[in-house]
């Protein structure tokens, strides 16, 4: 490849709650401005996000760091402070880049910390936006419409007794120029018009809702798909016997749904994430009318995934499965990296931290790791392990999970321990943690785990050694 004249630009386009599958050219998501990009550079099919929540997977991917090392744990509006504060001073990779020079902008939710002071972290006054809801409101005022979009057939309804009505899906005949992915990624472009000409080089991370729940979606989207023709998963069955019991009670969550619904669910989420290619598709287009795709790196990842009827089960949280740990990562630079290629190496979504960070020379010395050597083909080992946790939301639940090869670990402290073999079982619905064939690897990834929470501090485990928290199945010297 050639060297860039100039030091490249940065777009990081992150959606919200959207699983990996629906990146995946062969699945039925219409996502063709992503599969465009992909084509054009890497699409990495291993990618995991270091939390199944927003704030922590959010902070890790802004710092390079594991939640246990940055403070977020969980949901920073939901908690109290103690419960989850950013580490104070800690570096991040927009921080790197302002300090090298470039202009750098975000758009969207932020959802990384409590303080909103985006100066601090190297954005601009003029291009950070973030949180926009308020003006949004006012916006759709001026369109004539209500601030809540008003919902047409189908619309689906989740009710139990002594909660509020949780509206799950629903659609709406207004354009998609009344939403908020629109409004976000229109605010995006004006600050982009304004740094396209200069000589600096840029940064604009754009951070969409979409396709969190409620699974809203104009109907111009949803009309994409037919909810008949949409299969289930292969796990949709899962009676989760041997799996902890909390699954299951979540299970209870959706019982009232029918298959079919189930089905409709995913059309109105496949119409929110069609939605947002769309506005990648904006982005794009401009940075190309500007002459500087090729030397723009261009992201697009989510926070975390979305179950999305797998064992029977919706949204996120302490299920540890796959449809909420694997994330869509796609990285493209025309300049640098080699299109076309399908990268199956483990990664995490917070790597790109390091890897940004890295474009100055300055890296965050964190647990990422720099991914431009593998994309550009210049070489480096591959991630041996991948590594993830979960402190609960709102309830706490200890869990850690460990990628290795193969196979999956999940340390539930609260309930029976999970493994799987993601080659022979992808729809994890066999547990393998009580197998006595499979009792070495599960003491070899239990190891592993004890080794990643003592290189990085994670006192949740490192601490549990006393005669009343022994639930590894093998204790720290093997």
């Amino acid at each position: 490849m050639t060297t860039p004249q100039r030091r490249p630009n940065v777009l990081v386009v992150m959606s919200d709650q959207q699983q990996a599958g629906t990146v995946d050219p062969a699945g039925p998501c219409q996502t063709p401005h992503l599969s465009e990009l992909a084509e054009r550079g890497a699409r990495l099919t291993r990618c995991y996000t270091p939390s199944p929540i927003c704030s922590p997977a959010r902070a890790s991917f802004m710092t390079g760091l594991l939640p246990h090392q940055h403070g977020m744990v969980d949901v920073y509006h939901a908690v109290p402070t103690f419960r989850a504060d950013l580490v104070d001073g800690l570096p991040m990779w927009s921080n790197r880049l302002a300090d090298a020079g470039y202009t750098v902008g975000y758009f969207g939710k932020w959802h990384v910390e409590r303080s909103g002071e985006m100066e601090r972290f190297g954005f601009t006054q003029d291009g950070a936006y973030f949180e926009p809801e308020d003006d949004y409101y006012a916006y759709r005022r001026s369109l004539g419409l209500a601030e809540k979009p008003v919902l047409s057939e189908p619309t689906r309804t989740v009710a139990q007794p002594g909660y509020r009505d949780l509206l799950l899906y629903g659609v709406t005949e207004e354009p998609v120029e009344s939403t908020l992915e629109h409004f976000t990624v229109t605010r995006a472009l004006s600050f982009l018009d304004s740094v396209v000409e200069e000589d600096e080089p840029w940064a604009v991370m754009v951070s969409t809702k979409a396709p969190h729940e409620p699974y809203v979606a104009p109907s111009a989207y949803v009309d994409r798909y037919d909810p008949a023709s949409l299969p289930l998963p292969d796990s949709f069955d899962d009676d989760l016997a041997d799996r902890p019991a909390i699954y299951r009670r979540q299970q209870t969550v959706w019982a009232d749904l029918s298959p079919d619904e189930f089905r409709t669910a995913t059309a109105c989420y496949y119409a929110l994430c069609s939605m947002v290619d769309d506005q990648v598709g904006r982005l794009l287009e401009r940075i190309e009318a500007a002459g500087q795709l090729e030397d723009t790196i261009v992201i697009y990842t989510s926070d975390h995934g979305d179950l999305m009827g797998a064992h029977r089960l919706l949204l996120k949280g302490v299920p540890g499965f796959e449809e909420v740990y694997r994330v869509p990562m796609i990285v493209s630079w025309p300049a640098m990296i080699p299109p076309g290629q399908v990268i199956d190496d483990l990664t995490q979504s917070h790597d790109i931290a390091e890897t940004i960070a890295q474009l100055t020379g300055h890296g965050l010395d964190g647990h990422a790791v720099d991914l431009l050597p593998r994309l550009t083909g210049e070489g480096g080992p591959p991630r041996q392990t991948a590594f993830a946790e979960f402190h609960g939301q709102r309830f706490s639940y200890t869990q850690r999970i460990v990628w290795e090869g193969r196979h999956k670990y999940v340390f539930n402290a609260f309930d029976f321990d999970e493994l799987y073999d993601l080659e022979a079982d992808p729809g994890e619905r066999v547990n393998l943690a009580s197998d006595p064939d499979h009792a070495e690897t599960l003491r070899a990834l239990a190891a592993r785990l004890w080794q990643i929470a003592e290189e990085t501090g994670d006192f949740t485990v490192t601490g549990a050694q006393d005669g009343t928290y022994r639930y590894l199945p093998v204790g720290p010297l093997g």
